[in-house]
């Protein structure tokens, strides 16, 4: 074991003013030992005067000068993380940080390299859009079939990494194409990966949802890419 902490949380941020405070509260009261990782990808909003505010020892925040996107973002954020487990944080108040101790267990206890929050395994959400619904299910059934995992949420926000399996593949989507690209990468890796049960309220697009229908269109092409051609 190292002096770094257990875990180094990875926030990107992107026009979150009316969240990105709260969201960041919520991390700190969390009580496993943690950095926290703030990458504010080109906002505009006033999200980086609020962040400048609340940088400190437990925070380090590093700014995109223009907007690259969620993917360049958390690659930004993994090559500066120290903890010993990375774990994704959005910053618009859909996932729980008090959930973490469920994402680390498996992890912690030696079972897994890598952790996914499923959305869909009994917790608690939102209702919410049904098309959507059933797009998650459809790009998760696509992924499986292309890894060979039978995973229930593949595009979850929620995946817990360790860091030196994390560090041993190359990213290089830029956008929401992230979620498939990581998935392969850590499948053709021989990453063990397990799903828990986490709970989701998820938000409208008059709330500030951002993803659309391009994003599952590049999602499809990520797992034809990354779990087909480079089998």
């Amino acid at each position: 074991m190292t002096d770094s902490p257990v875990l180094s949380v990875v926030v990107p941020v992107f026009n979150e003013a009316a969240t990105v405070r709260e969201i960041l509260a919520r991390v700190r009261a969390s009580p496993v030992g943690k950095e926290i990782v703030v990458v504010d990808d080109g906002s505009t909003d006033g999200t980086r005067e609020i962040l400048a505010k609340e940088s400190g020892d437990d925070l380090r925040v590093i700014l995109h000068e223009r907007n690259r996107g969620k993917g360049a973002a958390l690659r930004t954020g993994f090559e500066a993380a120290r903890g010993q487990i990375v774990i994704v944080q959005d910053a618009d108040l859909e996932y729980d940080p008090a959930e973490y101790g469920v994402l680390l267990g498996p992890i912690l206890d030696g079972r897994a390299d890598a952790v996914f929050g499923s959305r869909f395994l009994g917790g608690p959400h939102r209702v919410l859009y049904f098309r959507h619904r059933l797009g998650n299910a459809f790009l998760t059934f696509c992924s499986n079939l292309a890894s060979n995992l039978n995973l229930t949420d593949m595009e979850t926000c929620y995946k817990a990494v360790r860091r030196d399996v994390l560090q041993s593949i190359t990213l290089c989507e830029d956008r929401f194409g992230f979620e498939p690209e990581v998935t392969h990468k850590l499948a053709r890796a021989g990453a063990r990966i397990y799903e828990v049960p986490i709970s989701y309220s998820g938000r409208t697009y008059e709330e500030g949802k951002k993803i659309g229908w391009k994003d599952g269109v590049r999602a499809l092409w990520c797992i034809w890419k990354f779990g087909v051609l480079r089998r």
